[in-house]
C-alpha cells in the first residue's frame, strides 16, 4: 500500500508554532492594554465581505484590488473577497450599525488579513494585523494622540532603530493640481520609467511615488514636491500636527514621497520604519480618511487610524532580541511541578494540581505511568521551580514532600507538609527562591 501524500500549508499562509506562539500573546496584550489606557474598544469584523466594499473604498486601480484580493463568487452568485485591510470593514460596520450618528468612536481590530503577493520575509499572504481607527475628529490633535500612543507601544516592546516619516497629501483639490504638475513632469521621462510606472501613470500617477525601482526613484529626484501644492488648510494643518510632535518630543522626518498604498487617504499620511531592513522597512503605517464613510454611504465622517503587521514587527523583536524575549522566558517556567507513585497519590495530584492553580500558581502534572526517577527528569526539563512528591507514605498521610529544584539534589527532600498547606507553603518558598 502506497503512503498517503503529505498535506502542507498553502504558500504564504504559514503556522505559529507554540515556541512563537508566547511572544504573539506577549505583543498583543501589550497593544491591547494601550489602546485600552486611550479608551479604544475592539471591533470585530468578517473576514469575508462584498467585493465592491474594498473596490470602492481602496480603488480599483490600486495593487491591492487589480492584483492581490482573493475573490470569488459564492453560490448565490455574489462576488466576495478575504478582506486585504481592515479600515474598509470598520467602516462598513460602523455605518450599518449607527456607531457613527453622533457619536466620536475609538475603535481597535485584530486579525488575520489576506492579500495574494510575493511571500517574503515578513510579509505573508495570510498576515496578521493590528489598526485602531478614529472616528469624528478632523483637527491634527488626534493624529498626534495616535502617533504618541504607537511610541508608546514601541517602547513597551523594546522596539529599537524605529523612524516616523510623515507626508500631508492635501485635500481633494490639492491632489488634482499636484497630479497634474507630476503626470506633466513625468512624461518629460518617459523613457526613464519602468513598464508598472508607465501603467500608474494613467490609472494612478501618485502610486509612482512608491516605486522601488531606481532608476525609477532617480527620475523623481527633481519630480515637484506634494507639499508645494497643499491648499491653505492642509499646510495649516500639517503644521499644526508637526507642532505637536515637538512638544511630544516625538522625533520625525518629513517625506514627500510618502503616498501609502490606497487610494482612500488625504492629508496626513505616515509611516513608522526600521531602515536597516530595506525594501521591509515599514513597520506600521496609515493616515486620514475623511472621505470613506460619506463614499460608502454613510454621513460624512472624519477618520484617522493605523495598521500593524503583526508577522514583520515579531521578526524584528526576534532579531533584535527584545528584552520581553527573556521575560517570557521566564514567565513561561512553570511554578510547581507535581510528581505521584500510584492510582491513590494520582487522585491526590489531580486534586492537589486544581487547588494550586486556583490559587494562581502554574502547575504541572506529570500524567502517565512513570518511575519516580523519570518522573524527576521531566521535573528539571520543565524549569519548574519546586517539586511537589505524592508517594505511598505520602498518600496515606495526606501529606507532600516539598522539594526546590534549583540547585539541590534531588535526593534531598526539604520538608514534609499535610496537602491542605502546599498552597501556602509553595506561594512563600517561592518568594525566597
Amino acid at each position: 500500500m502506497s503512503k498517503s501524500k503529505q498535506i502542507k500549508a498553502i504558500r504564504g499562509m504559514n503556522d505559529i508554532l507554540p515556541c512563537d506562539s508566547a511572544l504573539w500573546l506577549k505583543v498583543e496584550a501589550i497593544c491591547a492594554n494601550r489602546l485600552a489606557q486611550y479608551g479604544f474598544q475592539q471591533i470585530r469584523t468578517p473576514i469575508i465581505e462584498k467585493t465592491t466594499l474594498f473596490s470602492r473604498s481602496i480603488g480599483d486601480d490600486t495593487d491591492v484590488v487589480a492584483k492581490e484580493m482573493y475573490t470569488f463568487d459564492d453560490r448565490n452568485g455574489d462576488s466576495l473577497s478575504l478582506r486585504p485591510e481592515g479600515t474598509a470593514s470598520c467602516v462598513r460596520a460602523g455605518i450599518e450599525n449607527g456607531l457613527f450618528y453622533n457619536q466620536l468612536q475609538r475603535l481597535w481590530y485584530i486579525g488575520p488579513m489576506f492579500r495574494h503577493e510575493r511571500p517574503q520575509k515578513g510579509r505573508y499572504r495570510q498576515f496578521n494585523q493590528i489598526g485602531a481607527e478614529c472616528y469624528g475628529w478632523s483637527d491634527p490633535d488626534i493624529e498626534a494622540e495616535m502617533l504618541s500612543l504607537l511610541a508608546q507601544i514601541f517602547s513597551d516592546l523594546g522596539l529599537q532603530n524605529t523612524e516616523l516619516q510623515i507626508n500631508s497629501l492635501g485635500d481633494k483639490d490639492s491632489r488634482r493640481r499636484y497630479r497634474e504638475a507630476l503626470v506633466a513632469y513625468l512624461n518629460q521621462h518617459r523613457d526613464d520609467l519602468d513598464e508598472d510606472s508607465l501603467l500608474r501613470l494613467q490609472r494612478n500617477p501618485l502610486r509612482i511615488l512608491d516605486s522601488k525601482n531606481p532608476q525609477v526613484q532617480t527620475v523623481l529626484e527633481n519630480a515637484p514636491s506634494i507639499l508645494d501644492f497643499l491648499s491653505v488648510d492642509s499646510h495649516a494643518s500639517f503644521a499644526q500636527l508637526q507642532r505637536y510632535l515637538a512638544e511630544l518630543g516625538i522625533v520625525y522626518t518629513v517625506n514627500p514621497r510618502l503616498v501609502r498604498g490606497l487610494d482612500y487617504y488625504n492629508d496626513t499620511v505616515f509611516e513608522w520604519i526600521n531602515p536597516q531592513y530595506g525594501a521591509q522597512a515599514a513597520i506600521c503605517g496609515g493616515g486620514r480618511y475623511d472621505g470613506m464613510v460619506e463614499q460608502l454611504g454613510g454621513k460624512a465622517t472624519a477618520g484617522f487610524g493605523f495598521a500593524m503587521g503583526l508577522e514583520r514587527l515579531i521578526q524584528i523583536l526576534q532579531e533584535q532580541q527584545a528584552p520581553i524575549i527573556s521575560e517570557i522566558a521566564n514567565d513561561q517556567q512553570a511554578d510547581v511541578y507535581i510528581i505521584s507513585v500510584g492510582d491513590h497519590a494520582r487522585q491526590q495530584a489531580l486534586h492537589l494540581q486544581q487547588s494550586l492553580i486556583g490559587g494562581g500558581l502554574q502547575a504541572l502534572l506529570h500524567c502517565g505511568a512513570a518511575s519516580m526517577k523519570n518522573q524527576f527528569k521531566h521535573a528539571h526539563k520543565s524549569g519548574a521551580k519546586i517539586a511537589l512528591v505524592i508517594g505511598d507514605d505520602e498518600a496515606k498521610d495526606q501529606t507532600v514532600s516539598i522539594k526546590p529544584l534549583l540547585g539541590v539534589e534531588h535526593s534531598q527532600v526539604q520538608q514534609i507538609i499535610v496537602q491542605n498547606d502546599a498552597l501556602n507553603t509553595v506561594t512563600n518558598l517561592l518568594k525566597s527562591l
